[in-house]
């Protein structure tokens, strides 16, 4: 209450504006532009703020990097609707590309971002999210049964994204997609047994089906089981994962491809 008594008495916004270090992001602010709202040429500007055309350009790429505004050869400089995911995508695979090993920190954040999220994403979803899911879940099975099999890598990440579509939170959505982005870009991938992928998306269609039952502290558990799996770590100690029991497809037996008999499949690390 008294951070939004203070942002309304305007001693916050003038610090934060002060923080931007970016005559232009200033400026933006400053005039209370709005996504979509076209911006004067950069000659203009440079009048405006007082600063040489080469420096507000240097601004203009920062800001276009972060997604921040758009820049089209007839439209010029507009504004663009807040997304965190350019930010965070760009400074991910920069450091994925400095360090590997840093993929699993963030993966670790970003497990704790969807359990600590799950309930209240999942309980926005509309009725076309829920077949979508359905429809994902069969098109991933569709796929692992094929001959040959194939890995549902598209799927997965749509269903794992289609969770949290309703979330009216930029921060979630853009971290969620940005590890994405890193998961595809990093080429994590390992020598996994079929079993592996089969128990990976009977969690996914237990989670759907416990969603749309209206259980979802249900598909919270098993979403946070689901989640700690590895493949590596499930090679190595040669367990068994249990699989949970609300699908009526958990039971069921699927032929495992001669193509996977005779060389297991590749799998991304993170499920």
């Amino acid at each position: 209450m008294r951070l939004a008594r203070l942002i309304r008495m305007g001693r916050v916004r003038i610090t934060l504006i002060e923080k931007l270090e970016s005559d232009l992001l200033q400026y933006i602010v400053d005039n209370h532009k709005q996504p979509g709202d076209r911006l004067a040429s950069l000659d203009m500007l440079s009048d405006t703020l007082g600063i040489s055309t080469g420096k507000l350009r240097e601004q203009l790429e920062v800001a276009r990097s972060l997604g921040l505004v758009e820049v089209k050869p007839r439209t010029g400089i507009r504004l663009a609707p807040y997304d965190f995911f350019p930010a965070v995508r760009l400074s991910l695979l920069y450091a994925v590309s400095q360090n590997p090993a840093l993929f699993e920190s963030f993966s670790d954040l970003r497990d704790t971002v969807e359990s600590d999220f799950f309930e209240a994403a999942v309980a926005k979803l509309t009725p076309d999210d829920l077949s979508h899911l359905q429809d994902l879940v069969e098109r991933a099975w569709a796929k692992l049964q094929g001959e040959p099999s194939h890995i549902p890598h598209k799927e997965h990440r749509q269903l794992h994204m289609t969770l949290f579509s309703q979330l009216a939170n930029p921060f979630v959505q853009g971290l969620l997609e940005a590890y994405w982005e890193a998961y595809e870009a990093v080429g994590y991938t390992q020598l996994t047994e079929y079993e592996y992928l089969r128990t990976v998306w009977t969690y996914h269609e237990n989670i759907v089906n416990a969603i749309i039952v209206g259980d979802i502290q249900k598909a919270h558990e098993l979403q946070d089981e689901h989640i700690k799996l590895r493949p590596h770590q499930h090679k190595v100690s040669q367990r068994p994962v249990p699989v949970p029991q609300v699908s009526n497809r958990a039971e069921r037996e699927i032929s495992r491809p001669r193509e996977i008999q005779e060389q297991p499949m590749k799998a991304a690390i993170y499920p």
